[in-house]
């Protein structure tokens, strides 16, 4: 059906009229019409685009909601990542932040004092990517790891005061805006009046609110919850100039209709930074959302960029976090759980206490040596801190209110979960169950550890179907894995014919491997993936590595006693050595007679270490790492005096410091690929 010019014309009239209403309403907290005129607008659209559905455009205001839940959250990976900040606890910790960037930046005393600062309520919420295109939302996504987050754009579509197309000009063509989705405090309280009033699960605070609302596959469900925005800043963009300040940034996103907090100030000095503080500190309780302190960052983007970053975090911004909250509570009892390297770690359950935006039920002790350093005891009344994200700790006992029939913690002979003795090797704190592939909590963990990407690499193997595999008993060791049919496959839950036989194809695929990651893949204490490659280039052969006595290990480049003993205990234990056999007979295989990679031992990193540090371009880290590798060279994690490069790519941190520190020399990402082609 053809639309009317007239039809046409209104159509688009009243799409501009709400979104100049959405504007006023969010970002300038001054509405000019009444609910009641605005329910009208939307109506009289709605009423149009269903008239004519060729009126329908994905960026009107009523097309917010889709209609049709996602199967799954796909991944995003950010342009630019995501970084997470430094934290400071105490305005010592804050000063001593100012003082670093003002000699970064060179500037005289009198300068710092004038330097200016944006100021903003650090958000207890969740942080979002938003791509725009044109000025159109394409993609919205969630933090993650910082470099790679998931899809989350059907549900950010359904926030309100998210606009789905750019008021205005002048904006980029390809703009990603980064901010903060929250729960209001009074619409979290309501969603939970509600929620208990029918039955329905109810959130423990606004954080975990705004999240859980965030990862629903059906957006109709996010729609009903209480969610709002606020924007602190961008990541990618292109085609086009933005301000060069950081408040002129804010300043212009609000001008293309998003919503920014009205708390943010432009400060100057560490005192204005400190008088900031204080001033949001008071209105913490009164402001309509929760914070758990404020951010500082350096406002001119020039000097963003010359003080650059270090390891995952900005130099120029840090996060200044309200006091830790404590509380006092009672532990009820110690379990021991048992980790994928055997390690047995004592958790103490407490009774449930509320601190920090949280319930906290459970905390580890860590070891052995804590719980004698803290003299904690079952039936202890405790101090326990929590401070934003941080993981919660038992501070102190508070003696005083020991009870008589207190009881001492020890640690078990036996592995809880399997029985096997349990071992504390002399001068080390951890403890650990003998079991090996025996013990059923070691096992969970040693079959991830074994599919994964840079083990075995068994695309589909995920932690969900591990557990399964292993509590159904269908796999009790990793050559169980490749015995596995589709057919049983296919009775997991959530597993259906088509998943089963594409798990069933990696599985087979994966049997073509390397000799350094199948070793990295047995989960042998210590091997990591550098010690793994040197092992296969030095041995060359399965039977020559597993005959090796602790000497000949120990000849091994970076493999000392510990490691060798560690290596030699595993190849000496004749269940592992039925499970590598098994393994070999059921067709996994890899080249023998030579290192896993090709190497060269005239190349040009030669019998060089080298670091890497930064993101690279042209390839991944995993990438380099190998090339490196082939090219003779050995890779490591750390900067040292031994070391002989530092190979750095954007965002590069303290390792490229430390290396100009110790006059090691650098290569930057255009210098490595010239090297490499040599």
């Amino acid at each position: 059906m053809s639309v009317p010019a007239a039809k046409r014309k209104r159509a688009e009239a009243l799409r501009e009229e709400i979104r100049q209403h959405n504007y006023r309403y969010y970002v300038l907290n001054d509405p000019s019409v009444p609910d009641a005129e605005y329910d009208r607008l939307m109506r009289e659209l709605e009423a149009l685009e269903e008239e004519y559905p060729a009126l329908q455009d994905p960026d009107s205001p009523t097309q917010r909601v889709g209609t049709t839940p996602v199967s799954e959250f796909g991944e995003v990976r950010h342009g630019v990542p995501m970084l997470s900040l430094a934290n400071a606890f105490s305005e010592d910790e804050l000063r001593e932040f100012h003082r670093r960037v003002i000699d970064r930046l060179e500037l005289e005393e009198g300068e710092g004092e004038t330097l200016v600062y944006h100021a903003e309520p650090k958000m207890d919420g969740v942080a979002v990517s938003m791509r725009y295109e044109d000025g159109g939302l394409v993609q919205a996504a969630t933090r993650g790891d910082g470099t790679t987050g998931e899809d989350i754009t059907h549900n950010v579509r359904t926030i309100r005061s998210v606009p789905l197309r750019l008021r205005g000009s002048g904006y980029p063509r390809v703009i990603e805006i980064r901010g903060e989705v929250f729960m209001p405090k009074a619409g979290f309280e309501a969603f939970n009046r509600r929620a208990e009033k029918e039955g329905e699960k109810t959130f423990v605070n606004p954080r975990n609110a705004a999240s859980g609302s965030l990862r629903q596959l059906d957006p109709r469900i996010t729609a009903r919850r209480p969610l709002e925005i606020f924007v602190y800043g961008i990541g990618e963009y292109s085609g086009g100039d933005l301000p060069d300040r950081q408040s002129g940034i804010l300043d212009q996103l609000r001008h293309w209709g998003h919503r920014t907090c009205p708390e943010t100030e432009t400060v100057r000095g560490v005192e204005g930074c400190l008088r900031y503080y204080g001033q949001i500190a008071e209105k913490r309780d009164s402001l309509p959302y929760e914070i758990d302190g404020v951010v500082y960052k350096v406002d001119r983007l020039d000097h963003q960029r010359e003080l650059g970053f270090v390891s995952r975090a900005p130099r120029w911004a840090i996060a200044h976090k309200f006091a830790a909250e404590e509380e006092l509570t009672v532990v009820r009892d110690v379990e021991f759980q048992v980790g994928r390297t055997g390690a047995v770690t004592p958790v103490a359950r407490l009774e449930p206490v509320f601190v920090g935006g949280v319930t906290v039920s459970n905390v580890t002790l860590h070891n052995m040596d804590e719980i004698a350093r803290k003299d904690v005891r079952v039936g202890d009344t405790v101090i326990v801190r929590r401070a934003g994200d941080v993981i919660p700790e038992i501070v102190s006992v508070v003696s005083d209110r020991r009870p008589q029939d207190a009881k001492q913690i020890s640690l078990p002979e036996h592995c809880p979960v399997c029985g096997s003795a349990v071992e504390r090797p002399e001068g080390e704190a951890v403890a650990r169950c003998s079991g090996g592939l025996i013990c059923a909590a070691q096992r969970k963990e040693a079959l991830r550890h074994f599919a994964s990407r840079r083990a075995m690499d068994i695309d589909g193997l995920g932690e969900k179907i591990v557990e399964q595999l292993v509590e159904s008993g269908m796999v009790e060791s990793p050559d169980d894995l490749y015995r596995l049919s589709a057919a049983e496959l296919a009775q997991l839950e959530r597993m259906g014919e088509k998943s089963a036989e594409n798990l069933v194809a990696a599985l087979e695929n994966s049997k073509k491997t390397t000799l350094d990651r199948f070793l990295y893949a047995l989960g042998i204490r210590e091997v990591g993936e550098a010690t793994a490659v040197n092992l296969a280039q030095y041995f060359g052969e399965l039977d020559a590595l597993m005959a090796a006595d602790q000497e000949a290990l120990e000849a091994v480049p970076d493999v000392g006693p510990v490691v060798a003993s560690h290596i030699h205990a595993f190849f000496a234990e004749d269940r592992n050595r039925s499970v590598i056999r098994a393994l070999q007979d059921l067709g996994v295989t890899w080249p023998e007679g030579k290192a896993a990679a090709v190497v060269s031992e005239t190349g040009p990193f030669a019998g060089k270490t080298v670091v890497i540090t930064g993101t690279l371009q042209s390839m991944t880290r995993d990438e380099a790492k190998d090339r490196i590798r082939a090219a003779g060279g050995k890779v490591t994690g750390s900067v040292s005096k031994k070391t002989d490069f530092v190979v750095f790519g954007e965002n590069a941190g303290s390792k490229l410091e430390k290396a100009e520190a110790l006059g090691v020399e650098t290569i930057d990402e255009d210098w490595l690929e010239e090297l490499l082609d040599l």
